[in-house]
């Protein structure tokens, strides 16, 4: 069975930053990618980065772009989010997800979502 597991998350004021973790059961490597997507109050879930299991490929958001870094450990069956940068509008709950085929930006393509994790930008 696949599972995520997110960690990470907290309260921190806008400009401050995150490392988000997700770990990985060895199942989850029969995704050739995996991504982090995030839900916030009164919105849709949206798509913010993925990567191949290696860090061959790496996709991100345009909100996010040049302030999240994705990247993987594959030794250690993990998966990074550092956040930086953060502004109010990041505030939501993060998942880590397997992607299964297709594009990367769309949460449609994403399967065996973890709890997720919190962040709260505050001003």
């Amino acid at each position: 069975q696949v599972q995520l597991v997110e960690s990470g998350g907290g309260l921190v004021q806008a400009g401050g930053s995150l490392r988000l973790s997700c770990a990985a059961s060895t199942r989850a490597f029969t995704f050739s990618a995996v991504g982090w997507l995030r839900h916030a109050p009164g919105k849709e879930r949206e798509f913010v980065a993925a990567s191949t299991w290696g860090g061959g490929n790496k996709y991100y958001a345009d909100s996010v772009k040049g302030r999240f870094t994705i990247s993987t450990d594959n030794a250690k069956n993990l998966v990074f989010l550092q956040v930086n940068s953060l502004k109010r509008e990041d505030t939501a709950v993060y998942y880590c997800a397997a992607h299964r085929s297709g594009s990367y930006y769309y949460t449609s393509y994403y399967t065996y979502w973890g709890q997720g994790t919190q962040i709260t930008v505050s001003s």
